[in-house]
């Protein structure tokens, strides 16, 4: 029987508006697979055929393996990956197919030497290692968009197709400090500053006779071993940042016109020492609409340091979208037992959509062939295989439940200038940023990183960690919000230099002394105060007093404060006299509270408290140490034990057990390392 069009029309778009992978519900485990590594067909559909009997719902393919689809220029082979693509469809396993942009086939780099990394020392560099390429550099930019085009083309209606991968570790690889770049750099100097007059005054060209007449003569700000001025380096930074994502929007553009409303994803460690750039600006953007990053928690079950930094990295990343995160990378080595899936439900509790193992096969070759992955280097399955199987699982038993949504109320600043410009400090913004998501992780709370002057700051609270750069729109940002009601914590070595990166001239915190009611004046070093300590402290070790009770703490550094108008509320007390060093300014509706040490848990977790009662801001559930745990919603908890010892967990009435399909009347035990999923009934 035929339908007509209209009937068509409507189950087209009832079966889009139920889709799973628009609406983000449900739970993906899965694996990173490199079938470019042995087209081996019959290899090929072996492995798959594990993949299914795992349970897997998704694969990651494609990525650093751009000649593996182009192994010559213009000549494109996708015949050999069409038959992988159908056997995963087949399979019913969802496919992120990585556009790999990077790194450049070995044939671009010898038509275009000015790809290659030339260091600071001026060598030209062989590219012997991944992301050896200058991705400003327009022949670059020219065939890598002719590649996504090619590629995304290809697989834009293909029914396995999940999303399309936008680059791989976008901040790792080498900066290069060509003549090419030089000149690029110009470029962008001269749409920035419009004249030599404006560059030197942002530059302070009169320092050290540094005065740029024209903009021919100006050089770039590392040269071997030395570092340039930090306001050169800050503008460089910006530039090098700028060319980064304004690339990545080229590519995720091509794919939006060969794809429309094909989703994206990027394994986003923009925060790679190497070539730490700004991602908030495509992270604010909405365009890569699935979050990602490599989750590398290493290889304890025991300790839960690595756990925290990398979930920090999905907050850092995620800022404040609504969407799914994908971890599209995900630990595999030689992870002690239980310790991967571990993991995997500690992501749930950070809005984790999907667990995508790195890597599938033990490497054959190469920088890491000897990265262990779920088969062994014969293709047998291992122990990790089996965890991986046991995820996937489980998984599906809770996948309507989840993602789970954050719902903070609590803003955590983060500032890419402010980072580059705090390198000279002994504490840079990432770590005082760190420190302040660890305040919330450990009470189970969600707190949001967040840009403030791209942020409609919708929190009860803000915390301020170092924001070193204090430009126009950050201040006019915060001023408001505390204006307004809101209440804002602000640490040292914020609002030091305004966005030039020069220090201000004018009463610090720059732009805000107000705002804050104080006059930060200098700062001391602990090492040699603590000469005259009254407690004879050595080192960097003090004792900071807040509300009559003394608590011990260390720091390399404090800000000498002055109060005008505002409250002293705790005061350094184990130096020759009392230092005044958190204070609270009402301003507005709302309060400005300055601490004039580094971010920090002994320091911070009182204040904490008390701001939390006062603010009503919602309270993670109450378990005891050592339990990570969301309330998933009305009747939902998820719960993780992350300690050695049997835990016991308060509960009034019945509850049951998804993952284990078990009643509880009251309180239930959680034994160590082990998640629970309750029902409230």
């Amino acid at each position: 029987m035929k339908k007509s069009k209209t009937t068509i029309l409507f189950l087209i778009l009832i079966s889009i508006f139920f889709s799973p992978v628009l609406k983000g519900q449900g739970l993906y485990v899965g694996t990173n697979y490199h079938p470019h590594d042995d087209k081996n067909i019959e290899k090929i559909k072996s492995d798959i055929q594990l993949m299914k009997a795992a349970g897997f719902t998704s694969v990651r393919m494609g990525h650093l393996a751009w000649d593996s689809y182009e192994p010559a220029e213009g000549q494109f082979d996708f015949e050999w990956f069409d038959k992988v693509m159908d056997l995963m469809n087949e399979a019913g396993i969802k496919v992120i197919l990585d556009i790999a942009i990077r790194p450049a086939p070995i044939w671009l780099h010898k038509r275009f030497p000015t790809i290659d990394i030339v260091d600071p020392n001026e060598h030209q560099l062989y590219a012997n290692h991944r992301y050896m390429d200058d991705i400003g550099d327009p022949n670059y930019q020219k065939y890598a968009l002719h590649y996504t085009d090619a590629i995304t083309k290809r697989y834009a209606k293909h029914p396995a197709l999940l999303a399309f991968g936008i680059d791989n570790e976008s901040g790792d690889g080498p900066i290069s400090y060509s003549e090419a770049t030089r000149e690029r750099f110009i470029l962008w100097l001269k749409n920035k500053y419009n004249n030599a007059e404006s560059l030197n005054k942002a530059w302070a060209g009169q320092r050290w006779s540094r005065r740029i007449n024209d903009f021919e003569e100006v050089g770039l700000p590392i040269s071997s071993s030395v570092i340039g001025a930090p306001e050169r380096v800050l503008d460089f930074r910006r530039f090098v940042s700028d060319e980064v994502n304004q690339f990545l929007f080229k590519v995720i553009d091509k794919v939006n016109i060969n794809a429309p409303n094909v989703l994206t994803n990027t394994n986003a460690w923009y925060y790679s020492p190497l070539k730490y750039f700004d991602y908030a600006e495509m992270a604010y953007s909405g365009k890569m609409t699935r979050e990602g990053c490599g989750f590398y928690p290493g290889n304890s079950l025991t300790t839960n340091w690595g756990v925290m930094n990398s979930a920090f990295g999905i907050s850092r990343i995620q800022f404040e979208s609504t969407n799914p995160f994908w971890c599209s990378e995900f630990t595999t080595m030689t992870a002690v037992p239980n310790s991967i899936r571990k993991s995997a439900y500690a992501t749930l509790m950070y809005g984790n959509q999907m667990v995508c193992g790195w890597t599938w096969q033990s490497m054959h070759a190469g920088e890491e062939q000897y990265l262990e992955g779920m088969l062994d280097w014969d293709g047998i399955p291992n122990r990790k295989y089996e965890e991986y199987k046991k995820i996937a699982t489980e998984f599906k038993k809770i996948g309507k439940f989840f993602p789970y949504k954050l719902q903070a109320e609590v803003g955590l600043a983060s500032s890419f200038p402010s980072q580059i410009a705090s390198s000279s400090f002994p504490e840079q913004q990432d770590n005082q940023l760190q420190a302040c998501w660890n305040l919330f992780y450990y009470r189970n709370m969600d707190a949001n990183v967040v840009e403030i002057s791209k942020s409609t700051l919708k929190y009860k609270l803000l915390i301020v960690p170092g924001v070193t750069v204090m430009d126009e729109a950050t201040a006019s940002k915060i001023r408001d919000f505390v204006k307004n009601g809101g209440t804002v914590i602000m640490t040292s070595n914020s609002a030091v230099v305004d966005e030039t990166g020069k220090v201000f001239a004018s009463t610090r915190p720059g732009r805000l002394s107000d705002v804050f009611g104080i006059r930060v004046a200098s700062f001391e070093e602990t090492e040699n105060l603590n000469e005259i300590s009254r407690k004879s402290y050595k080192g960097k070790k003090l004792e900071f007093t807040y509300k009559g009770k003394a608590i011990d703490t260390e720091s390399t550094r404090f800000d000498v404060i002055e109060p005008k108008g505002a409250e002293v509320i705790g005061s350094i007390t184990s130096l020759d006299k009392d230092y005044p060093t958190m204070t609270l300014n009402k301003y507005g509706k709302g309060r400005a509270i300055y601490v004039g040490l580094p971010a920090d848990g002994s320091i911070l977790n009182p204040l904490l408290d008390e701001l939390i009662d006062q603010l009503n801001i919602k309270k993670g559930p109450d378990v005891p140490t050592g339990i990570m745990a969301r309330q998933i919603d009305k009747n939902h908890f998820l719960y993780l034990n992350v300690s050695g010892e049997s835990k016991e967990i308060k509960m009034t009435g019945k509850s049951k057990s998804i993952l284990l399909d078990k009643n509880y009347d009251g309180n239930f035990k959680i034994a160590p390392y082990e998640p629970e999923f309750i029902e409230i009934k």
